[in-house]
């Protein structure tokens, strides 16, 4: 349970203005429901066998470092067919070329999972209070957080607790947060207006929690947005709604490069401090992530001068690592992006 404090620190974080769905009348709340029945019409259903991605991938000097690949389809790399089309192998291979050795993937992410499904990934993949046998944990969940309407506080609580654990045995965390819904193409005004603001709202809240906790985030927003605007056939999945390999790609490009910073393979930026516009306060930081993908959040320990902000300045913003150029869009304008999960 979140403390008062905490839940206030949340709530300012993730508030994106005008009012919420308390405010709306009972019409438009008919239309919403509506509108999500539609939706779901015409998001496709998928047969899907998992391919085997647990093992080691890559090649290189030394034992396997360990990674652990947990939470919802898209962590999963839900209707793909190969194995190396998945985000975790992807990931496990970006990571073994970078550090030059092999790395042992074990992936317990599960199509449909919300965030109080960790807890449970994490005990069947061995990880108790205090022993982990993993090097880094990467986790991409929230999205079915708000298709379910789960609390944002509730489901804030249990990725806090999953990083805490993950933390706390020496596992290095990277979460991927929740993208952004509202890019959805199956869904219409006004219930793209209302899942885009519930999904930024609880990626917000997400990042204070992890970076809190000790683990760092990656803003998934509408990382795919302008890709999947210009070429929706190629980068978009069968059911209309996750993506293809080449979307998953997308993603893991987005999140690689937190994972090797993690690891220590890239450099941390840790010298650049006071006065660079990459300290934040965590609210203001988590803001500035949830609207700007591919955005990094990591907790900063304070030097003895900075101590006395402890609370206040605790974060460092280090923005995407672009892959080309993405056109600009205005928040109405038509997109076709997959909004993660299943």
């Amino acid at each position: 349970m979140l403390r008062a404090a905490r839940a206030r620190r949340i709530a300012a974080a993730t508030a994106f203005g005008g009012g919420g769905l308390t405010l709306v009348g009972g019409g438009t709340v008919a239309l919403l429901h509506l509108q999500a029945r539609l939706a779901r019409n015409a998001i496709g259903r998928t047969q899907w066998d998992r391919p085997q991605t647990d093992g080691v991938h890559g090649r290189g000097e030394g034992p396997p470092l360990d990674m652990l690949m947990a939470g919802d389809s898209t962590a999963a790399g839900f209707a793909v067919e190969e194995a190396h089309q998945t985000p975790g192998v992807m990931l496990a291979r970006g990571l073994a070329a970078a550090a030059e050795r092999p790395v042992r993937l074990r992936c317990t992410a599960v199509p449909g999972a919300t965030s109080a499904s960790l807890e449970q990934q994490l005990e069947r993949a061995g990880v108790r209070d205090g022993h982990s046998p993993y090097d880094v944990a990467v986790v991409f969940i929230g999205a079915n957080d708000v298709i379910r309407r789960v609390s944002p506080n509730e489901a804030v609580s249990h990725l806090r607790a999953a990083t805490g654990t993950l933390v706390g045995a020496g596992t290095r965390v990277v979460v991927a947060t929740c993208p952004d819904l509202g890019t959805v193409r199956p869904i219409g005004w006004p219930l793209r207006s209302v899942a885009r603001r519930a999904s930024r709202q609880l990626a917000a809240a997400q990042t204070i929690a992890v970076t809190e906790a000790g683990g760092r985030t990656v803003s998934l927003s509408d990382v795919l947005s302008g890709e999947f605007t210009a070429d929706p056939t190629t980068l978009f999945g069968p059911d209309n709604f996750h993506p293809s390999a080449a979307g998953y790609a997308q993603a893991s490009f987005a999140v690689l490069p937190s994972v090797c910073a993690a690891m220590g393979l890239l450099p941390d930026l840790e010298g650049v401090r006071g006065g660079g516009e990459g300290l934040l306060p965590a609210d203001r930081a988590a803001v500035v992530a949830a609207e700007t993908a591919g955005t990094e959040v990591v907790p900063l320990e304070p030097t003895d001068e900075e101590l006395p902000l402890r609370g206040r300045w605790i974060t460092r913003v280090r923005l995407p690592f672009l892959r080309g150029s993405r056109n600009a869009r205005t928040e109405d304008a038509p997109t076709r992006t997959p909004g993660g999960a299943r």
